[in-house]
């Protein structure tokens, strides 16, 4: 397929296909104008492809203002459905700036290649569910069209790069997940995103985690074993074991004290009665009155 040159749309998502896609070809530029590459839940393994993030011309440097193609039997009839920011969609024409790759729910291991950076008219990128290891590339900084980029459940380290902040196209934004450690970057952008986009990273803290930084080094302030049985155990809006624990110590002590007074001066009434039963006090009364030794006449 690396000798069709006219090729634009490549999608083999859901099948067993299996193989190295980064192993050696004979063609020196593969998929000039590929524009849609969909190659995801299949059984792929080896390193991502980078020798085709090098060749894809029709991600690179496309013009905005030539929004479409044209009217051709191919761009004007095209149906393929795939997935973007999450949700399936069908498509029923192919615009010359839409531009996609979805490696997703493979098995690709390595890192991911700063080459990527080039292809700076991608739009929606989907690495999720590999084994990715490594750190995030600053050059994804570089695709500043870029609307969905979901690099979640992989192995991935090291902190969110701040180049990610000048993305101000950015709609959806998934990196769960992973290993990711210290503050997140805080921007317009960035303020949009809720804790679903950073789930399952247990050392980043910052905005909007609740776990928060420290000044100097950017980590956070808490032991990982303690935000982690605070996981464990918090309840919603903060409320921990511990604050539960306290609450009920302190209701214990009062109550007993309560208790103690009610016996003691049969006060109040009402209460006294609805424990005891009615006469209580009278009776109370009538045994001190009996207790007291009666005075002689002189």
């Amino acid at each position: 397929m690396e000798a069709l040159p006219e090729l634009r749309v490549l999608v083999l998502k859901s099948n067993k296909f299996d193989g190295n896609m980064s192993l050696p070809s004979r063609s020196n530029l593969p998929f000039p104008k590929l524009q849609v590459l969909d190659i995801s839940e299949n059984e792929f393994v080896g390193s991502l492809p980078q020798r085709y993030f090098k060749s894809f011309r029709a991600m690179m440097d496309v013009k905005e203002n030539q929004i479409y193609r044209g009217y051709d039997d191919f761009g004007g009839y095209l149906e393929m459905r795939i997935t973007l920011k999450g949700l399936d969609q069908l498509l029923t024409r192919l615009l010359e700036a839409f531009t996609t790759i979805d490696l997703s729910s493979n098995n690709f291991s390595g890192s991911i290649p700063d080459s990527i950076g080039n292809l700076n008219s991608l739009r929606y990128l989907n690495l999720s569910h590999n084994n990715l290891m490594g750190h995030i590339p600053a050059s994804l900084g570089n695709i500043s069209v870029l609307e969905s980029l979901d690099l979640s459940s992989n192995k991935l380290d090291g902190g969110i790069p701040s180049e990610l902040t000048s993305l101000t196209f950015l709609e959806k934004l998934n990196l769960s997940m992973n290993n990711l450690v210290g503050q997140i970057p805080q921007s317009t952008q960035f303020s949009t995103f809720e804790n679903d986009s950073y789930v399952g990273n247990l050392r980043l803290c910052g905005f909007p985690l609740t776990r928060k930084c420290n000044e100097k080094n950017g980590q956070r302030m808490q032991p990982e074993e303690e935000d982690d049985e605070d996981d464990e155990y918090g309840f919603i809006d903060g409320f921990g074991w511990r604050s539960v624990v306290m609450g009920y110590g302190s209701g214990i002590i009062v109550g007993i004290g309560i208790g103690c007074c009610i016996i003691r001066f049969g006060r109040p009434r009402w209460l006294v009665e609805f424990f005891f039963g009615v006469g209580y006090i009278y009776k109370k009364k009538k045994t001190r009155k009996r207790a007291t030794p009666t005075q002689r006449r002189t």
